[in-house]
């Protein structure tokens, strides 16, 4: 548990670096550390589809944000040249953090049980309170879990969809901006 506590401060550090620094590549790269630790995160706490998801949503908005500012900036030919100490500081500190993303994350996967090993946590809890007077009252336990939780989830995931649809309409619309 200990684990997610330090996911969490770590997400939370680098959202603060991605919003303060001034250089965009990096705040790309410390967005893109709070995406990895959110899935790492999914897959710590035995969700693997959520963890997929992420990975995929982050690594296309990664490409997408890189694509755009080596598109939109010039980036200086620093080859040859002689780096400084801020460079060099900066090398090391992503390699440090780097291999310290690596072992967490090599140490998270083996946490994930072997395929087809049950997993027996939520499915008593559900299998406990499906066919109590809690559920729908349905005798079948898989009609019951589908309208009683699996509703919530889909509830939930329709909701931040909608959400998500809304910032994009309102960050791309053209009425109300000033040219």
């Amino acid at each position: 548990m200990i684990e997610l506590y330090l996911f969490l401060i770590f997400m939370v550090t680098a959202a603060i670096i991605a919003t303060e620094i001034k250089d965009l590549m990096a705040a790309v790269i410390s967005l893109g550390a709070v995406g990895f630790s959110v899935a790492i995160m999914f897959i710590m706490l035995q969700a693997p589809d959520l963890a997929i998801v992420q990975i995929v949503v982050e690594v296309l908005t990664i490409v997408i944000f890189v694509a755009v500012i080596l598109r939109t900036t010039h980036i200086d030919k620093t080859i040859g040249k002689k780096l400084s100490g801020t460079q060099i500081l900066a090398i090391v500190s992503f390699s440090g953090f780097a291999i310290l993303f690596l072992i967490v994350m090599f140490r998270t996967l083996q946490e994930i049980p072997a395929f087809g090993e049950p997993i027996m946590k939520v499915a008593m809890e559900y299998i406990r309170l499906g066919l109590s007077s809690y559920g729908p009252g349905g005798a079948n336990i898989v009609a019951n879990v589908i309208l009683d939780f699996r509703a919530l989830d889909t509830l939930g995931e329709a909701t931040v969809l909608f959400t998500s649809v809304i910032a994009v309409v309102t960050l791309i619309r053209k009425s109300g901006r000033k040219k």
